[in-house]
């Protein structure tokens, strides 16, 4: 029973992070990095990692003031505070 608190907090702050899914945005700068990484062309870099952070083989959590979303061999940065997607990357 010890790690059951544990996961419980684990999956709170899941849903928080897409109960405020609609805060999800990024800066210009990030929507050119978030292409640049994952190759995305024009496509809207928010709408992608909304997508992806949605979808349910998504594995999310949190690590200091960041939230980390991984699915389909990528890692997504979100500000845990902000919202701000802040990079993508291939692992």
């Amino acid at each position: 029973m010890g790690n059951m608190g544990n996961m419980d907090n684990t999956m709170e702050r899941k849903n928080e992070l897409l109960e405020n899914i609609g805060r999800l945005h990024t800066t210009e700068m990030g929507q050119d990095r978030i292409r640049k990484n994952l190759g995305l062309g024009a496509e809207d870099a928010v709408a992608f990692c909304k997508g992806k952070i949605l979808a349910a083989g998504c594995t999310i959590y949190r690590q200091g003031k960041n939230w980390y979303c991984e699915i389909d061999g990528m890692r997504i940065t979100v500000n845990a505070h902000s919202y701000t997607i802040i990079t993508a990357h291939r692992l």
